[in-house]
């Protein structure tokens, strides 16, 4: 075999692999589902009166899953919650579009989906501060506790399931995304804090691991001590580099992406402190 045709075998194997897409949906008991999709995840509701679909994620995931209702379950789709408005969790809502589906979102999520014309379907039922679905049995309680990622981020509590399913500014068993981009620093602590008060057993992130209250709790911690001693470098005059080299929390170094990160979530941290806390432009620092 030649080199040439080695490699054109090689490359295509490549492309199939990419092209390939893995589903996988886990039982969490009580008609709660957890749907993945490579990195990331979504929860859905099976009721006798039908189904509670959270963010769709993209086209094909969508369609793969709203497939699976119908076959695995035979309900209709009777509501499709929005987290918030970013766009790698909230596409490809058209395949769950019809006469009996209600598509939900904080205020602030149908304003920007509109304002800057995002391809997946304008939520038709919007709150300010908290809603409350019930179906099947079932109550589904959400809550918006002000700004911490992206806009409108709300958290969803199954309260019968005791499970919580918050997207992005609560991450568990893995570090936050590398510089913290579009995270309100201080927001995503007190939004955390808040949820912790809310009688829920299981925890599901919009990307990385399953956990419990205590992995919440932990979580928090880390955000606390990560954003409460990057502001005390800064208070004290120290560089962004002296930062990074003092700051170590060995504590939390069994998170993935703990060695990689950590240097960047310090910088985004000193970034949010310089600009939007206006310690760049402080004439006593």
């Amino acid at each position: 075999m030649s080199r040439l045709l080695q490699t054109l075998i090689a490359t295509s194997l490549l492309l199939i692999g990419f092209m390939a897409q893995s589903y996988e949906i886990e039982d969490l008991g009580d008609g709660l589902h957890r749907f993945i999709d490579d990195r990331h995840r979504s929860v859905f509701l099976i009721t006798p009166e039908g189904a509670v679909v959270t963010d769709p994620l993209n086209k094909k995931a969508a369609t793969w899953l709203n497939e699976q209702i119908k076959t695995r379950f035979n309900v209709p789709v009777k509501y499709v919650i929005y987290s918030h408005n970013h766009s790698d969790h909230i596409y490809g809502a058209e395949v769950f579009k019809s006469p009996h589906t209600t598509f939900v979102a904080h205020k602030l999520t149908a304003q920007d989906i509109k304002n800057t014309q995002m391809k997946t379907v304008m939520p038709t039922l919007t709150f300010d501060d908290e809603l409350t679905l019930n179906l099947g049995g079932s109550t589904v309680k959400l809550n918006y506790h002000g700004p911490n990622d992206g806009r409108g981020s709300v958290s969803i509590l199954f309260e019968k399931q005791k499970t919580l399913f918050v997207v992005d500014w609560i991450v568990i068993g893995r570090m936050p995304w590398q510089k913290l981009w579009s995270y309100d620093i201080q927001g995503m602590i007190n939004s955390t804090q808040a949820v912790l008060k809310y009688d829920f057993d299981t925890f599901v992130g919009g990307h990385a691991d399953i956990g419990n209250k205590a992995d919440v709790t932990r979580y928090l911690s880390y955000i606390e001590q990560l954003y409460s001693q990057v502001t005390a470098g800064a208070l004290a005059g120290q560089s962004l580099d002296e930062i990074k080299k003092n700051i170590k929390l060995d504590q939390f170094s069994d998170l993935k992406q703990f060695d990689a990160w950590l240097p960047l979530n310090i910088e985004g941290v000193y970034e949010r402190l310089m600009e939007e806390s206006g310690m760049g432009w402080r004439s006593d620092l």
